[in-house]
């Protein structure tokens, strides 16, 4: 015998009519207090949960959840910083749409696509990813709202950035104020794990579009400032982490006669000034160091910077995916000029 208790049985219980009840749980400005206590008491005696949310869902077209695709394993979600503060934006955006929030890994194998492809979501927010990621097409087809921070620009898709080209110029041209011999550690190029060194890179063969237009930012500034770009080395790194970033200065620094190091994230940058610590190198008499997005860890150590707000980043993507906006704010950015950079030009670095 079927004995589950339905939103016509609380309403006889209460005496009230079953919309009364369903506005208790979805609309509860749409009847009084008075109705509501009754309807709550009497769901309370009867063993009444609320309206079965997967029927809702099926009768709406809505699953009120919302998926954020993320290139790299969970746990770089929980790791690194900046990807925290994105995720709280999303999350707050979730809380005034009472919005559920579901964690999508994407590392470019067929059942992640189709993981995400199958999500019980209303749309997506994605971590940046490269031009040609076949998923962008996938969520162009699912005919759900689709935002991507820092980008690409795809067809179909909404996205959100900062100008990273012009940031990464400013930033660059503080670091390069009076000097000459430059080395960039960059975000790496696509989803491959491999640690490579390039004179010259170009950036129109990177994939991802956060390190191509910042690659293409710090070209900009090193030949405003007469510096042949054919002759700078950059490292891309297999990721993003303090420990990464220390191990590429060193090996930077050993190769390399370099007075400034353009980083492409905080993470990296701390590595950098690690290494010049751990080595002697003087920051800045002998070596500036920038980094990019001016985390706390970043002010503390009087690392210049490239500031942008991820948090907003993530709130302006979400809200404009759940519909609580009618499109994505404009993400602002500054450089933030610290003790790294503060130097004129100085003797040669030693290497490590």
């Amino acid at each position: 015998m079927n004995t589950r208790v339905t939103m016509a049985d609380v309403a006889a219980s209460a005496g009230v009519s079953t919309m009364s009840v369903s506005y208790t749980y979805n609309r509860p400005s749409r009847v009084s207090a008075a109705t509501r206590e009754r309807v709550r008491a009497a769901a309370a005696t009867l063993g009444y949960a609320g309206p079965n949310r997967t029927a809702r869902s099926l009768r709406s077209g809505r699953h009120n959840s919302i998926g954020v695709v993320l290139g790299e394993k969970l746990t770089y979600a929980f790791e690194d910083p900046q990807a925290r503060r994105f995720l709280s934006g999303i999350a707050d955006a979730c809380l005034d749409a009472d919005t559920a929030l579901v964690m999508l890994p994407n590392l470019h194998r067929d059942k992640d696509i189709a993981r995400i492809r199958d999500a019980q979501v209303d749309g997506y927010v994605v971590w940046t990813t490269e031009i040609d990621d076949p998923l962008l097409d996938v969520l162009v087809e699912t005919g759900r709202p689709t935002c991507i921070q820092g980008g690409p620009d795809h067809p179909g898709l909404n996205w959100i950035a900062i100008d990273d080209r012009a940031a990464a110029g400013a930033v660059a041209i503080a670091a390069l104020n009076g000097r000459s011999r430059p080395a960039v550690i960059a975000l790496r190029p696509d989803t491959r794990r491999e640690s490579t060194v390039v004179r010259g890179a170009d950036a129109s063969d990177i994939s991802m579009p956060v390190t191509r237009s910042r690659l293409e930012g710090y070209r900009d500034a090193c030949l405003h400032s007469g510096i042949d770009w054919s002759t700078v080395p950059t490292l891309f790194t297999t990721d993003n982490t303090r420990a990464e970033g220390e191990r590429a200065a060193r090996l930077l620094l050993h190769d390399n006669d370099i007075d400034a190091l353009l980083v492409m994230s905080d993470e990296l940058a701390l590595g950098t000034l690690d290494a010049a610590a751990a080595s002697g190198i003087d920051v800045p008499a002998r070596l500036a160091v920038t980094g990019w997005d001016d985390s706390p860890a970043a002010a503390a150590a009087g690392l210049t910077t490239v500031a942008q707000s991820l948090f907003d980043q993530g709130r302006s993507a979400a809200r404009w995916v759940l519909g609580l906006s009618d499109g994505v704010e404009n993400a602002i950015w500054r450089v933030e000029e610290r003790t790294s950079t503060a130097s004129e030009t100085a003797p040669k670095p030693r290497t490590v």
